[in-house]
């Protein structure tokens, strides 16, 4: 095949596998009875990694506007994953941690996120899954600076 792939179609395609992913790991929540959404799933993920942080914070690791962060939170906190505390430093700040129904959750999901990135991993090897990521790096770098 002899197309020109411009850096439209290069954009085009990065949605279109953001789409995809999303889509996966919803059947995999939705498999799984997570009871979560993937948007959850992403707060949860960003706290499994670190405790104790800002919601501001979640905000930016997640590219979530803090309108959408806050009904996130109110919906984990409902279903018992995560608490707020106010920020000792700062009383205007919560700081979001797991509760331990929030751990237990990351035990019992960790296992099927494993296979499901070692499937991954598996099909496309390491270094093309190197290779990708410092592409996405270098292209998330030209459009920030545009």
């Amino acid at each position: 095949m002899n197309e020109k792939i411009t850096s439209r179609e290069c954009i085009m395609q990065l949605i279109r596998t953001r789409m995809a992913s999303r889509h996966a790991m919803q059947r995999l929540l939705r498999n799984s009875n997570a009871g979560i959404t993937f948007e959850m799933l992403q707060i949860m993920s960003c706290l499994w990694s670190e405790q104790g942080v800002t919601q501001q914070t979640l905000a930016e690791r997640t590219a979530k506007d803090k309108a959408c962060l806050t009904s996130l939170m109110t919906n984990l906190e409902r279903k018992g994953l995560v608490c707020r505390h106010e920020n000792p430093k700062d009383r205007r700040n919560k700081l979001v941690y797991l509760t331990e129904k929030g751990e237990e959750f990351h035990q019992r999901i960790a296992p099927q996120l494993k296979e499901y990135y070692d499937r991954l991993e598996r099909i496309l090897g390491k270094e093309q899954i190197k290779l990708t990521d410092k592409l996405l790096k270098d292209l998330q770098h030209a459009i920030e600076t545009y």
